[in-house]
């Protein structure tokens, strides 16, 4: 009875064996192939999170600013609206 347990003891061992080359083999494609990617990447000049992150809190910033100088701008529309029709009353009497 030693003789069939032996046997199966041995492709148990086997198989163990070949599922952790296999693993092995599946971590290195795997660095492989990231290693590939994040060279594509480099090379294509894509922006970084932190560089989008910047650029969405600047343009936040401005809109901000632009809104303000709207508000600005029509203020002093309205002021030179009233002084033009002050102006132009004086002379027309």
């Amino acid at each position: 009875m030693q003789g069939p347990n032996r046997i199966l003891d041995d492709f148990a061992r086997l198989f163990t064996d070949a599922a952790g080359a296999a693993q092995g083999v599946r971590r290195e494609a795997e660095t492989l192939v990231k290693g590939q990617f994040e060279r594509l990447i480099r090379d294509m000049d894509i922006a970084t999170r932190e560089e989008v992150d910047v650029l969405r809190d600047l343009v936040a910033s401005l809109r901000t600013q632009n809104e303000a100088l709207a508000t600005r701008v029509a203020a002093l529309e309205t002021k030179l609206g009233a002084f033009e029709a002050k102006a132009g009353g004086s002379e027309a009497v």
